[in-house]
């Protein structure tokens, strides 16, 4: 261990920056989705199923070429210019961006004209069955350029630990996105679907240029500081610059492409999902109708409300990588423990009590959502992913600033073939159904989290506190019961379902909160460390 005056900030201080960056991305993720959530009401309204359906048609290509286009290499850059920053050497980690925005730039291009120019020959071969998304196709290939070019200024500032940009950014991205895609969908219509449907296709590129304006903005400001810095400076012990250009692409590609292999993945799994429980539904005796609707239930309805819940541990995912990498290139390892245990912390308090809410109201919330209540069991069922994802996400923060970010996709792999299994065995089982596919979901997700687990605390000596959590749960329970009979009473009264599960769930919130500063899970310190607010309303921690 080293010693902690090498560390240039207090943990307090350190501390609560990194629950800054956390709640800053959260909240931009919360204004995201709900601008994207409005935006399908509204594009639905322009361009009804079969101009939506024309448009999806052309997305996946869009994210298949992004994932490959970055690679990875943002998470790269997060971790290396982490590591020069925490050993001020800032030459090093300008070469650390410009070598990789390099990269990301020419992969870009040559992605964006393939995309482009290979519209027709998709077409031409069947590859794409409908025609009509030719437009699509060539409006979205620009935004892979733009969208590369922002992943790399996106990884260097979260280096930095500055999460504002991301935040910014994503917001004026969804914004022009949103705004694009509505004006030109319903300028376009009247020329075609497939026209309309390609317009609503330019939004991408749009929003891409509009935050790529952003990201260079606070580059600039950035830059004129570290070249105040640089002239002051000592020469630091970590220069980078004996490393050629060589090794370094070499590093950043042992760091990059694991990730990158972990996001093709995701569709890899959904498309043996997309193949296996259908069918094993339909040997448990559903019908071909009924075995869609079902997958719909839980792919559509149960697995995006499950994603919204853990957007907080998404955040603290993203805030680690820099966190722990920086720590760690002090050799400082009682700084990698504070952060991993501060982030495991924040993730239990609140996938815990989300668990509980979405578990118990399922029913009232997807028919509020989706007029659905058959997704009701298996999105009770899938409320445990809860807490398994938001473990997921913050193990894989940890492991991805140590530098070992081969792990986290082996552990998925691992976790996949379980899945896969148990899809298989379960689905097929009529009193299970699609919940079988759900109580599969949670496996994957339990596996992975942890293999995870294991490896944190293989390299960073953490361990899980069982203690703790037995807290949250008790605190949840508590809760659990209030909202149990508190809800059917208040619908009583107000009539207006949103309304009441809004009000019981605030009010729920409020017991769980209370419940844990009575047994000790959370204390006045934790509440000083709240960014913004904590201070000034519960003190300064000490």
């Amino acid at each position: 261990m080293s010693d902690n005056k090498a560390v240039k900030h207090s943990p307090d201080k350190s501390g609560r920056r990194f629950l800054q960056g956390a709640l800053i991305l959260t909240l931009a993720g919360v204004v995201v989705k709900v601008i994207g959530s409005l935006n399908w009401i509204f594009l639905s309204w322009i361009l009804g199923g079969e101009g939506i359906g024309i448009y999806q048609i052309a997305f996946p290509l869009y994210l298949l070429a992004l994932s490959i286009s970055d690679a990875g290499i943002p998470v790269a850059v997060s971790i290396l210019t982490a590591e020069r920053a925490a050993l001020q050497d800032y030459r090093g980690a300008q070469r650390v961006f410009r070598l990789s925005f390099l990269l990301l730039a020419v992969t870009g291009l040559l992605l964006s004209l393939l995309l482009y120019f290979g519209a027709d020959w998709l077409i031409g071969h069947r590859m794409i069955r409908d025609a009509r998304a030719y437009y699509s196709i060539i409006a979205l290939a620009p935004a892979i350029f733009l969208v590369t070019l922002l992943s790399s200024f996106r990884g260097y500032l979260q280096g930095w630990q500055m999460m504002t940009p991301t935040a910014v950014s994503q917001i004026v991205e969804q914004l022009l996105r949103v705004f694009t895609m509505l004006v030109f969908a319903r300028y376009l219509l009247p020329r075609g679907l497939e026209f309309a449907a390609g317009g609503a296709s330019m939004g991408a590129g749009v929003g891409a240029l509009g935050a790529l304006g952003v990201l260079v903005w606070y580059y600039c400001r950035l830059q004129r500081t570290l070249h105040e810095k640089m002239q002051d400076a000592p020469a630091s012990t970590g220069n980078m610059d004996a490393v050629s250009n060589r090794n370094l692409v070499r590093r950043i590609a042992a760091l990059a492409l694991p990730v990158s292999l972990s996001s093709l993945m995701l569709p890899v799994v959904a498309n043996l999902d997309l193949f296996i429980v259908p069918l094993r539904l339909e040997a448990a005796g559903f019908t071909v109708g009924q075995a869609t609707e079902r997958f719909g239930y839980l792919t559509g309805m149960a697995v995006p409300l499950v994603n919204l819940a853990t957007i907080v541990t998404a955040s603290l995912a993203i805030s680690l990588v820099p966190a722990i990498s920086h720590a760690k290139s002090l050799n400082d390892s009682r700084e990698v423990m504070y952060r991993t245990a501060g982030a495991m912390r924040l993730a239990n308090l609140t996938t815990v009590p989300f668990t509980v809410l979405l578990c118990l109201l399922a029913e009232p919330v997807v028919n509020m959502i989706y007029h659905a209540p058959g997704a009701a069991g298996v999105t009770q069922v899938m409320a445990g992913g809860i807490f398994l994802l938001g473990l997921h996400q913050v193990t894989t923060g940890v492991l991805q600033g140590l530098g070992r970010t081969s792990i986290p996709v082996v552990n998925m792999g691992l976790a996949a073939v379980v899945k896969v299994a148990l899809n298989w065995v379960l689905t097929a089982i009529p009193a299970l159904g699609i919940q079988g596919a759900g109580l599969a979901t949670l496996a994957d997700l339990g596996v992975a989290a942890g293999l995870n687990l294991y490896f944190v605390y293989r390299y960073t000596g953490y361990c899980f506190p069982c203690g703790d959590l037995l807290k949250n749960v008790l605190a949840a329970a508590v809760m659990g019961v209030f909202v149990r009979f508190a809800y059917g009473p208040a619908l009583g009264l107000l009539g207006i379902p949103f309304v009441a599960v809004a009000l019981v769930s605030l009010l729920g919130g409020l017991v769980y909160i209370g419940v844990m500063l009575a047994t000790g899970g959370l204390i006045r310190r934790d509440l000083a460390r709240i960014p913004l607010i904590g201070p000034r309303w519960f003190g300064e921690s000490a």
